[in-house]
């Protein structure tokens, strides 16, 4: 009992509070905890659930939904810890139960595979990524005959965004197009046609997108006796990040748990950043509602991250928002270092000033990976990325290329998906066209072959080889065929498919040395999974997240600078942060200030920057952008003026400065009259008289 007193004792009264709510109570209801940034969210939450267990509450029904699998994975291994504490040893067992921890989509996707068969589906489905699932509706799009249409149709990728956007958000086709793509309003009908031989084509192929994975959960769970079932598989069900959940995922949870037993949902509406995956800050603000009058409210204030000015000035900034639960982090990290806003004159000077800075604190003691550069959009760090390429700089760059994007790395993945469903045609078009001699045509009507067959395997052992394929072929189908007997074991079975593509590889790319060692440095990845279904399946759902996230030669210099886009910085910290481009046009966007809500989410993107930072905040304000279309005054340059969010009235949070930094004196002598040594004026009329 006193290690528990102990235990319980390393949190502040917030925190407490938040971990014992109704514990003892059966299983306590519904629960919404705000957390304001840096006040130990994923302490409390972690702390939460190990109290759960150490009080009688059965792993195996606690549904643990995070944001991302590592954020799960991190969860586990605190709750491990904190337990151990108190059990030792015997912890491991208990926590180790916990098995039901992952995202939304990961979790539905395990739930799917389970009911599939009551539900209609194969329970060897294929999931789609973005790319995949694009190319798919550019199929479809091109077999109704849109991509000839007299006007331009919308592309692929918009159309998979405007299908998305109706899913994940739960709105009519009409109701997207009016709010989020006006300038496609005009196709709906042929849109509404796309969608519906789109998600025909998913199911002849047993295919599901991201998105299905969240739909088909939902619309199973609104059938009463698979929501009692989901349901009472789980005593507790704890959300992380609630802020950035849609309406789908909410609906999910009201039906798993309509009067609320067992929830807990923590998030900040402060840092609600992510409407353009369809997330609705709404979700968080109505939570009580939906659960009145049981739902208790407790917020936690306490920021542990960051000095008293940074939290001061980011507490000002947000304050202007129009609708949010009200909250002042406050913290007892005293310094005298307000966060400076400075003014240089254009890109160029951003990044020598950027540089400059980033120098001079690894020359005081802080480490460049305690250093973090942010932006708003991944373009905006490109003149950065020149001058610390100039100055040998190492930096990782987050939020740009993934490396699952890279076209080596999709073809393998392809192979091993179509090994694991053949009916999967976006991935047999993909793999048939890397040989010499094979080209859509043949593709097409191979693919026609086996989809008309009972085993798609066999159609294609014994379908005609395409006449130019030569030995090619016979190696294509050799290879698939020892794949799907799964003698090799996993995870040599991507072994063998390196080795069936490195020829390939060499081929069709020029770098293809570079390109190999991200191959070898998938196969380590996959070391980490039990099977191929699995990797597949978490690989696509979540997959690393920055070009040199576990992928890439490894960097030959220990310490690097961070570069992220303020989405991919969420849920980080750094010693010292520099926000680029703090200017109106680019903080907000000049894409997000079409709505209210689209303003107060770019309001949002700067609060989230703000507190990232831990002992030093630069807001870098540029006076003007290089353009490549010329003015009528001949000037290839944009004027820009420093951010809406931080208006007259709140620069007294900040130390303002230029930069480069006036030379003593120069001001003086500038504004002095200047000494006429040679009259110009006076040759040039006395050449006329």
């Amino acid at each position: 009992m006193t290690a528990a007193l102990a235990y319980l004792d390393t949190l502040n009264p917030e925190q407490r509070r938040a971990v014992e709510h109704g514990v003892g109570d059966a299983r306590g209801g519904p629960l919404l905890v705000i957390a304001g940034a840096g006040s130990g969210k994923t302490n409390t939450l972690a702390h939460r659930v190990a109290h759960l267990i150490l009080h009688g509450a059965d792993p195996r029904r606690i549904l643990l939904l995070t944001f991302s699998r590592r954020a799960a994975g991190e969860m586990m291994r605190r709750v491990e810890k904190i337990s151990g504490r108190i059990m030792g040893r015997e912890s491991s067992a208990l926590s180790g139960a916990l098995t039901w921890a992952g995202t939304f989509h990961g979790i539905g996707a395990r739930l799917l595979r389970d009911h599939a068969i009551e539900i209609g589906l194969d329970p060897a489905f294929s999931i789609h990524d973005r790319e995949d699932s694009a190319d798919l509706m550019n199929l479809c799009r091109h077999e109704l005959g849109y991509s000839k249409t007299e006007s331009r149709f919308p592309a692929k990728g918009t159309c998979l965004s405007i299908y998305s956007r109706c899913v994940n958000a739960e709105m009519a086709l009409e109701d997207v197009l009016r709010v989020a793509f006006p300038w496609c309003a005009g196709w709906a009908a042929e849109l509404r046609t796309l969608f519906a031989a789109y998600v025909e084509a998913k199911q002849r192929q047993n295919v599901l997108d991201y998105d299905d994975l969240l739909l088909y959960w939902a619309q199973t769970v609104s059938e009463p006796a698979f929501a009692e079932e989901m349901g009472g598989r789980f005593d507790h069900v704890l959300v992380d990040e609630y802020q950035d959940t849609n309406r789908l995922q909410s609906s999910i949870l009201l039906a798993l748990k309509p009067n609320g037993a067992g929830v807990t949902v923590v998030g900040d509406d402060a840092q609600s950043i992510y409407a353009f995956r369809a997330a609705t800050v709404r979700n968080i603000l109505d939570f009580p509602k939906h659960f009145s009058p049981a739902a208790d409210i407790i917020t936690l204030e306490r920021n542990y991250r960051s000095s008293q000015p940074i939290l001061a000035a980011a507490n000002a900034v947000i304050d202007l928002a129009s609708e949010r639960f009200t909250k002042n982090l406050w913290t007892d990290r005293e310094s005298h270092d307000r966060p400076q806003v400075v003014a240089v004159r254009d890109e160029t000077d951003q990044a020598r000033y950027v540089v400059e800075r980033v120098l001079e604190n690894r020359e005081v003691g802080i480490a460049l990976k305690q250093q973090a550069v942010l932006f708003r959009t991944s373009h905006h760090s490109g003149p950065l990325e020149v001058e610390l390429t100039r100055r040998n700089i190492p930096f990782v760059k987050f939020g740009g290329l993934k490396f699952l994007d890279a076209a080596h790395i999709k073809d393998v993945l392809a192979l091993l998906r179509f090994v694991q469903n053949p009916r999967d045609r976006v991935a047999g078009f993909r793999l048939m066209q890397l040989m010499p001699g094979v080209g859509p045509a043949s593709a097409q009507r191979i693919l026609d072959h086996m989809a008309g067959s009972v085993d798609p395997f066999t159609a294609l052992a014994e379908a005609a080889a395409p006449p130019r394929a030569g030995d090619d072929w016979h190696l294509f189908v050799d290879t698939l065929a020892a794949l799907r007997t799964q003698a090799a074991g996993w995870p040599s079975e991507l072994e063998q498919a390196r080795a069936w593509y490195e020829p390939h590889l060499q081929r069709i790319h020029e770098d293809s040395a570079p390109r190999l060692a991200d191959l070898v440095q998938l196969e380590q990845i996959a070391a980490g999974y039990p099977s191929r279904e699995r990797f597949l399946t978490e690989l696509t759902l979540d997959p690393p997240d920055a070009t040199s996230d576990q992928a890439g030669v490894p960097l030959l210099d220990e310490d690097y600078l961070i570069l992220s886009t303020v989405h991919s910085a969420k849920g980080q910290e750094w010693k010292s942060v520099f926000v680029l481009n703090v200017v109106d046009g680019c903080i907000p966007s000049d894409l997000g200030t079409g709505t209210t809500a689209e303003i107060e989410e770019e309001r949002r993107l700067l609060y989230v920057a703000m507190t990232r930072a831990k002992d030093h905040l630069h807001l870098v304000v540029p006076q003007r952008f290089y353009t490549h279309q010329q003015s009528a005054t001949g000037d290839r340059h944009i004027y820009a003026a420093r951010t809406r969010f931080i208006p007259s009235e709140l620069l007294k949070h900040f130390e303002r400065m230029p930069w480069p930094a006036p030379v003593p004196g120069e001001a003086a002598r500038s504004s002095a009259s200047p000494v006429l040594r040679v009259d110009i004026g006076a040759r040039m009329r006395g050449m006329w008289r």
